[in-house]
């Protein structure tokens, strides 16, 4: 039996026909939220929207494209016809990018990805915004990575987008701190997904990224279960405002929250 935790939340999933998204869409369905199921993939959406509803949840799925603004802002009016103003953004759509060392790689590619990533994220907080000021509250998590802390090499184009959504996140959480709204931006756990079976699948892989490539095969399918329950429990404590004091913070679901929270709240 669930808590209802997020009961009368209505949330926004980008990348949510799979992978993290998926994860993510069904913890906060499962603590009655009502979800709105994003990507280009309309299979995959419609699949996931109908287990939720399945499931006794309130959710739609919405076929869009997170770099383009007009398709941005019809899918959120098609959410809010549907479901009622957004609370909460999960913006986790997300592609790999070209590995290889800068100046080999297409320098396309390379700014596809952080369009995905970084302007993606923006145009869908862009349009989240201000209804969640008229609303009187909101909380949005990005997800980012490990990967955006430290230097990659030969894994410059997500390595880069991750890193400018962290401090993006930074940014919109210094801008409403007058609010009642928040944003993280996460490291969501090390997860088996198409995108990680893709870069297994790779020799380009292989031969640009073989620390990433080591770490994912260590990963047991047990392992990645759990990582991924780990990963539904932060986003809906997030979701939840259990975390706002951490709200800007980039965190880690391995973290000690709680204890980083009462530190937080000790300093404050």
């Amino acid at each position: 039996m669930t808590t209802q935790k997020l009961s009368g939340e209505v949330a926004f999933v980008t990348g949510g026909g799979r992978g993290l998204g998926q994860a993510i869409a069904e913890a906060l369905a499962n603590e009655g939220a009502a979800v709105a199921v994003a990507a280009r993939s309309e299979g995959e959406i419609n699949t996931v929207a109908a287990d939720l509803e399945a499931s006794g949840a309130r959710a739609i799925a919405i076929a869009c494209d997170v770099t383009d603004a007009a398709s941005i802002n019809a899918a959120f009016t098609r959410a809010e016809q549907a479901l009622g103003p957004v609370t909460i953004l999960v913006n986790n759509a997300g592609v790999q990018g070209p590995l290889g060392p800068v100046g080999s790689i297409d320098a396309a590619d390379w700014w596809s990805a952080q369009t995905v990533h970084v302007l993606g994220a923006l145009l869908c907080m862009t349009r989240a915004l201000p209804a969640m000021q008229a609303t009187g509250h909101g909380r949005i998590i990005n997800i980012a990575s490990q990967a955006g802390t430290f230097v990659a090499p030969n894994a410059s184009a997500y390595a880069v987008a991750k890193a400018s959504l962290i401090r993006l996140t930074e940014h919109v959480d210094a801008e409403q701190r007058g609010s009642a709204i928040r944003a993280f931006a996460i490291q969501p756990g090390t997860i088996l997904t198409e995108m990680s079976n893709r870069t297994l699948a790779s020799p380009n892989a292989r031969e640009h990224a073989a620390p990433l490539v080591a770490l994912l095969e260590s990963v047991t399918p047990e392992a990645s279960a759990q990582a991924r329950k780990k990963l539904q429990m932060l986003a809906v404590d997030l979701a939840s405002g259990r975390f706002d004091a951490l709200s800007g913070r980039y965190l880690d679901v391995d973290w000690d929250l709680p204890a980083l929270l009462a530190e937080q709240m000790q300093s404050a």
